[in-house]
């Protein structure tokens, strides 16, 4: 018998890492919820808007349509996470620096992720780049709104800004895809948005605000 090879399956590989960046996103959403003593229902429905909210803004701007109506997998993935963070969200509260770390990692996927459908679908870099960023930040925007806070995009200034500088990368670095790889400037991009928001959040890094 000759031994099984493994064989690298890139869009399994990019499946597993949204399935992953969603259930991460909604444990957050369902977590903000948790924090305003929403019901189980309204902690599910917070979860799924937080994990899928980013994903259906891109799908729509690209006229595509949304996952979440055509991928039962992705809103199953935030359900469950959602669901395991109303039961176990007293261990889970202790666990902020993990849930930070999540998160800046599903921002950094998602973001990647839209840019680079943006451009697939035509749209010029910085129109691509926009895509990429809401694609990334706009699940949080209608959670905060949700649960009447103030977007952390307006409160955490390298929240966007990580999104943004990881959107240009992708935009600018696709003319040289071809010599460059496609995983490598996804994976360099990927990398760049979570170091960026992770130096971020331990220096507490902060744009310029109005003096009173």
């Amino acid at each position: 018998m000759e031994p099984s090879s493994f064989e690298f399956d890139p869009d399994a590989v990019s499946l597993v890492a949204e399935l992953v960046g969603t259930a991460v996103f909604a444990a957050s959403g369902a977590s903000a919820a948790v924090g305003k003593r929403l019901d189980l229902f309204g902690v599910v429905v917070i979860g799924v808007i937080c994990a899928l909210g980013g994903g259906a803004i891109r799908d729509l701007l690209i006229d595509a349509k949304p996952l979440v109506l055509t991928d039962w997998r992705y809103p199953l993935a935030a359900v469950v996470a959602a669901l395991v963070v109303f039961r176990f969200h007293p261990a889970l509260s202790r666990m902020r620096l993990t849930m930070l770390v999540l998160d800046a990692a599903g921002l950094a996927l998602f973001t990647v992720i839209g840019t680079l459908k943006g451009l697939e679908f035509g749209f010029a870099v910085y129109a691509a780049c926009i895509v990429g960023v809401l694609s990334g930040i706009g699940g949080g925007i209608v959670r905060d709104v949700l649960v009447q806070e103030i977007p952390a995009v307006l409160r955490e200034d390298f929240y966007a800004m990580a999104a943004v500088i990881g959107a240009v990368i992708v935009g600018v670095g696709a003319r040289w895809e071809s010599q460059i790889g496609h995983w490598t400037l996804m994976l360099s991009a990927i990398a760049v948005i979570f170091v960026v928001r992770m130096v971020a959040i331990r220096y507490r890094w902060e744009a310029p605000k109005p003096k009173f």
